[in-house]
């Protein structure tokens, strides 16, 4: 099967278990990509929030989920200061919502079940225009500097010492949803090494990138596409040795997790969400426990049409669709 039927068939299945059909009554109203039940009236590729009082949302408690890309268990412990804040601030309960997989999280928002999360680089396009996510926010070091790099891993005596040598053999993908687990790697074998799934190597999908790098630590897969971060972060965690594994490839910084509310919360209740996030202390929290070795300290501003535009570019190349039905 040639690449590009195979990925529109794997992100075919993501965005098939991750939405539901739009209402047949959708306003008609400027939208781009946007699922015909939201509005962009200001052009920003995001969903607007509903003019109608009456379809805007102020739950008595909010729902938080972090991307999959690890064990939840570790996220909901890292996440715990920050909710504690978020409750302070915005004078709600605040729940951590533990999620298995990225159609998911996009679904659990889509059905309004999810109030503020952060979406993976490579889901967000889908959230965005699928779920009427709404991101504002990612983690940046101390000088303001952010972002991560796919990187294509492998182990010693796996016969794999550069990119071409993965030719017949299996490669690990995390999601069809994921930048650096997937879109990306796809992209580039493609574009720089005129390599295509299927053809001159098998792919596989591992679910999450901690499996990706857990398999080729383990001699399970011979080469895997990954976040380099997660990969530090299990080092640092002693999850894995720093000799189990050896990058062959980096490619150039992408954005990382995109922080954000849906997108028919109350204003009020949006900006005091905003708030919880940048006037968060990271200085002895929870969250600097965890994400220190990957150097984050604190929350920016973005916005998801500039800081998402290299992404959008590479779900061009590979032709997906964020078409939700």
């Amino acid at each position: 099967m040639k690449l590009k039927n195979w990925l529109l068939s794997a992100i075919a299945l993501a965005a098939f278990a991750a939405v539901s059909s739009a209402p047949a009554s959708a306003e008609e109203c400027p939208r781009g990509d946007l699922d015909a039940r939201y509005c962009d009236r200001d052009g920003d590729l995001v969903a607007d929030t509903p003019t109608d009082p009456s379809q805007q949302v102020d739950p008595d408690t909010l729902v938080f989920a972090y991307t999959p890309v690890e064990d939840p268990a570790v996220y909901k412990e890292a996440w715990s200061d920050f909710l504690t804040h978020l409750e302070k601030v915005t004078g709600k309960k605040a729940q951590f919502f533990p999620v298995q997989s990225n159609a998911a999280q996009v679904e659990a928002m889509r059905s309004g079940r999810l109030h503020i999360a952060g979406f993976n680089t490579g889901s967000n396009p889908l959230a965005v225009n699928c779920a009427g996510f709404s991101p504002f926010t990612i983690m940046a070091s101390a000088d303001g500097t952010f972002g991560y790099k796919m990187a294509i891993i492998t182990h010693p005596g796996s016969g794999v010492e550069k990119v071409e040598d993965i030719k017949g053999k299996k490669m690990a993908f995390t999601s069809p949803t994921s930048n650096s687990g997937f879109k990306a790697p796809s992209a580039i074998l493609k574009a720089d090494f005129n390599m295509l799934a299927e053809k001159d190597f098998e792919p596989v999908f591992s679910g999450k990138h901690d499996n990706s790098i857990l398999g080729v630590a383990n001699h399970d897969y011979p080469a895997a596409a990954i976040a380099d971060k997660v990969m530090y972060r299990m080092i640092q965690r002693d999850v894995i040795k720093e000799d189990q594994v050896k990058i062959i490839y980096e490619s150039q910084t992408f954005p990382t997790t995109g922080f954000g509310t849906a997108h028919n919360l109350k204003p009020e209740l949006r900006a005091k969400i905003e708030e919880a996030f940048f006037t968060f202390d990271w200085e002895g929290s929870s969250l600097q426990k965890e994400f220190e070795k990957s150097e984050e300290a604190q929350f920016i501003n973005m916005n998801y049409k500039d800081f998402w535009d290299v992404i959008r570019k590479i779900d061009a190349a590979n032709d997906v669709s964020y078409s939700c039905n």
